[in-house]
């Protein structure tokens, strides 16, 4: 949140760290933390008045939804009158206001930009004109609260729309940042913080459980020896990629220059490559403690849960790589990323 509102306007890096940090402790917790703390980041787009009137009353405000165009926004005097359902909505249940992306229609038509793509904004709705819908009766992340929400028929003041389209409202490195740039690695520090979580349960049990396969304790056990190592390089190398690339682009903006289409690929794979060398610590850790893993005192089973439920976040696709790879290889993808930057979470 900007400092001009009351909130701290951190750094990336810094939001990456708290959050995985936080994911080791509850890997729940640590998604709506970086869920929401990186949709507050709208306030750096909204008009400076209507910011204020969003989270400078509070600096702590919490924000949940969804870019992804699921609504219609139709413009009527003043705003647009809106109707839609949103799945996914992180952390909704606690949050002040919610945000969704949305179609715009005007006299009955649809409304596209110059280059004939729909015209797309985000639309701010207090949590009081929003149905939240219980739909996250999930396996892993059940802490999130990851529910649907809707709205029918309500009307949005044309200054509570934003769009990534637009020049930020507020000045600053931060709000430079494309949303790809910001999103990518705070959702990939979940999945390290949740891989850290399970190496910590092993470690603290290597000493005291007997690994059948061995006749010894799981620290005797070259196994569990093996997949130890291997899962702490690969969390360190998840990380070490990871923060290379963001502290990469956040040097970029801060020198008053634009990420180029090749810095956001590397976003993207150095994220998707995070939360991968994060499932498979996990994966190796949950093999390592044999059959106490299955039970759920042992705390494997959620990480494993969590971690694979993370995963399937479109930001961690795996299609990503495809994208990179055509980037390294010498293909424009500048398409591809304008997508991703665009108000079309779904892509």
């Amino acid at each position: 949140t900007p400092r001009v509102f009351g909130g701290e306007e951190v750094e990336p890096l810094v939001l990456y760290q708290v959050v995985e940090a936080l994911s080791r402790i509850d890997g729940a917790t640590g998604w709506c933390l970086g869920i929401g703390v990186g949709l507050n980041s709208v306030a750096g787009l909204l008009p400076a008045e209507t910011a204020q009137q969003i989270y400078g009353r509070d600096p702590l405000v919490v924000t949940a939804g969804v870019f992804r165009p699921m609504g219609r926004a139709v413009v009527t005097p003043g705003g647009y009158r809106v109707s839609g359902q949103w799945p996914l909505a992180s952390g909704c249940q606690h949050s002040a206001w919610l945000l969704g992306g949305c179609m715009v229609f005007e006299d009955g038509q649809q409304s596209l930009r110059p280059d004939g793509s729909p015209l797309l904004r985000m639309m701010m709705f207090p949590a009081a004109d929003c149905t939240i819908l219980d739909t996250w009766d999930s396996g892993g992340l059940r802490g999130s609260g990851s529910h649907d929400f809707s709205v029918m028929d309500v009307f949005v003041p044309a200054a509570y729309s934003v769009s990534f389209r637009e020049q930020p409202a507020q000045p600053g490195p931060l709000y430079a940042l494309p949303v790809v740039a910001a999103a990518v690695p705070g959702v990939a520090s979940v999945a390290l913080g949740i891989a850290r979580h399970a190496i910590d349960i092993v470690m603290d049990i290597a000493g005291t459980k007997i690994a059948s396969r061995a006749r010894a304790t799981m620290d005797q056990d070259v196994t569990a020896q093996i997949n130890v190592a291997r899962a702490e390089a690969l969390v360190r190398a998840g990380r070490s990629f990871l923060h290379e690339v963001a502290e990469e682009a956040w040097r970029t903006v801060t020198a008053g220059r634009a990420l180029s289409a090749r810095q956001c690929a590397m976003l993207w794979l150095a994220g998707t490559h995070a939360a991968d060398a994060a499932r498979q610590a996990v994966e190796l850790m949950f093999v390592a403690s044999g059959s106490a893993a299955v039970y759920e005192k042992s705390g494997l089973a959620r990480c494993m849960r969590d971690v694979q439920a993370m995963g399937q976040h479109v930001t961690l696709a795996a299609g990503n790589y495809g994208t990179v790879g055509q980037a390294l290889l010498g293909a424009d993808i500048s398409r591809s990323v304008l997508m991703a930057l665009d108000d079309r979470g779904d892509r």
